[in-house]
């Protein structure tokens, strides 16, 4: 299979990524700047962070809050990277907390003044521990209606980092997707064991194309690199891929993290409770997840019906399938 992307004009349908965080979360305003700590398991440079520490950037560029972090911090210290930050003082503190939901939770309990939002597959802890969701399936979804549509082998294949219940929906949601326009694919994942390892994706990925796969849905960094390597399509989730792969990767199942950053400060400066889910923040239907795609690779008829699905997820005459189960 070979690819020209050149011609063809990239459909970003993001706006609302934009919209979200101006008209749909909180505004914040604050005569002083408000300090954030963000606390990352991975580099910044991993997707899934990228989002995040962007988004920090962009409110720290604005004035509106002041921004630290710390990047690769283990589980076995990031309970003491809390702590620190807490002693601290600062007004906020950003995180995750997958691999660490109990520790977390307790030193939230042991500063019941600190506010803390954290990624997490767990509820909130009372009034001072709120946590979010990385839900961005309906993007997800709607890139393997297109998928379904493009493969040749009948035969899709996805990378995820491990079968937590976030990726698990995720990769779900693609494989439904798929179906919901080629009921006869067969799809099969690959989990890596850790949530940053390119050269791992990549290695998982070459597996998943040896056994006929002939597109790849990268929930991680890395899968996009075997795609490239042999010359097949592939799908990004997160942030936008294509820039970096323009002859791959074909559709991008974006997350925006700014409307959930809003979100909680404006709660924390005002005094009020954290202790909240602010994972609608993140989706499609409230303006902070959407699709990419570069128009011309998927047949007008596949982008029509993509686009229909995509207008009543908004509308809220359908939804995604939430399967957290691991797939199989």
């Amino acid at each position: 299979m070979t690819f020209d992307f050149s011609l063809s004009r990239r459909c970003l349908l993001a706006s609302t990524l934009v919209l979200g965080a101006v008209t749909l979360a909180p505004a914040i305003s604050a005569a002083e700047p408000f300090k954030v700590a963000a606390i990352h398991a991975s580099p910044v440079e991993n997707a899934w962070n990228s989002v995040m520490h962007q988004a920090l950037l962009e409110a720290a560029e604005e004035g509106k809050i002041e921004y630290v972090f710390s990047e690769s911090v283990s589980g076995t210290d990031y309970p003491r990277a809390m702590r620190e930050y807490a002693e601290q003082g600062v007004d906020l503190i950003i995180g995750e907390s997958y691999a660490v939901e109990s520790e977390a939770r307790e030193v939230a309990a042991d500063y019941p003044d600190t506010p803390f939002v954290m990624g997490s597959s767990g509820g909130p802890s009372g009034d001072n521990f709120g946590v979010f969701g990385t839900w961005n399936q309906d993007g997800a979804y709607l890139a393997g209606m297109l998928a379904g549509t493009l493969t040749e082998t009948n035969k899709v294949g996805s990378v995820g980092a491990m079968p937590i219940p976030e990726v698990n929906m995720l990769i779900n949601a693609f494989a439904e997707g798929v179906k919901a326009t080629n009921p006869d694919a067969e799809h099969s994942v690959t989990f890596i064991g850790t949530f940053f390892d390119p050269p791992k994706a990549r290695e998982a990925g070459l597996a998943q194309i040896d056994q006929g796969a002939d597109i790849l849905f990268g929930e991680r960094i890395g899968t996009a690199d075997a795609a490239k390597e042999r010359g097949i399509l592939a799908v990004g989730s997160l942030i936008d891929y294509t820039p970096r792969y323009p002859d791959t990767v074909f559709a991008n199942a974006l997350w925006g993290f700014r409307p959930i950053l809003d979100a909680a400060v404006a709660d924390a400066e005002a005094g009020n409770p954290v202790g909240k889910n602010y994972t609608a923040y993140g989706m499609l239907k409230e303006g902070g997840s959407d699709i990419a795609y570069v128009e011309g690779v998927a047949s007008p008829e596949a982008v029509e019906a993509m686009l229909k699905t995509r207008q009543e997820i908004i509308d809220g005459t359908f939804e995604v399938p939430r399967n957290m189960e691991e797939p199989k």
